[in-house]
């Protein structure tokens, strides 16, 4: 079985003191210090969901992750990420817009993209055989992260959440616990580092044009 990384809006305003939706997590030391320096070793690309969080967005109080801003920038080392980056408007990936992404146009309004995102996961991952199991990292599990198991699961892909990698918004372990106990068993499966390690995992590379 081949493991593959899906990164979930892993990005300045998320990651960096004084981002608009920072709080000190600690999943973040790990992604930066053991997860992507292990990637870079065994030849692994990780998948990656990033954010554009300008208005207008139903129910969103505030614009953040904004294309052009040091909030938007992703802290994923380029080395080891696909190119290929899926870009969203709201805490589903299903949801884009047009113009996603892109700085110097104003956004369009939210809309359904379901197809685009299954191209997508087909394009970096693969159709959702057996043989494909996703890990999930990055922010938030109580959020986006478990909107992107949920999708992924309806899709037919095995969903796994990595223990180190992930964190809820408020960054507290007991919150943190209590989403591994329950609502995440019905979309996934929680795994730790060393199960990760042990396992056989494929050397990803940038999918064939």
């Amino acid at each position: 079985m081949t493991t593959h990384f899906i990164s979930v809006d892993f990005q300045n305003d998320f990651v960096i003191a004084g981002g608009a939706c920072y709080q000190d997590r600690p999943c973040v030391g790990f992604i930066q210090e053991i997860l992507v320096p292990y990637c870079r070793e065994h030849g692994i690309r990780i998948a990656e969901i990033i954010s554009d969080y300008r208005q207008p967005r139903p129910g969103a109080p505030f614009a953040h992750c904004v294309p052009g801003t040091p909030g938007y920038e992703s802290q994923l080392a380029v080395d080891v990420k696909h190119s290929q980056a899926w870009i969203k408007c709201m805490h589903s990936p299903v949801w884009v817009r047009k113009n996603g992404g892109v700085a110097a146009k104003p956004p369009g309004e939210p809309y359904q993209d379901p197809k685009g995102f299954t191209s997508w996961l087909a394009s970096v991952i693969g159709p959702p055989q057996d043989k494909h199991s996703i890990v999930l990292i990055g922010l938030t599990l109580d959020c986006c992260v478990l909107c992107t198991a949920q999708e992924l699961f309806f899709r037919g892909y095995r969903v796994n959440f990595l223990i180190e990698a992930v964190d809820s918004y408020s960054g507290s372990p007991e919150e943190k616990q209590s989403l591994f106990n329950t609502p995440l068993p019905n979309w996934g499966t929680t795994v730790s580092w060393q199960d990760i390690k042990n396992r056989c995992v494929v050397r990803q590379t940038e999918p064939s044009a």
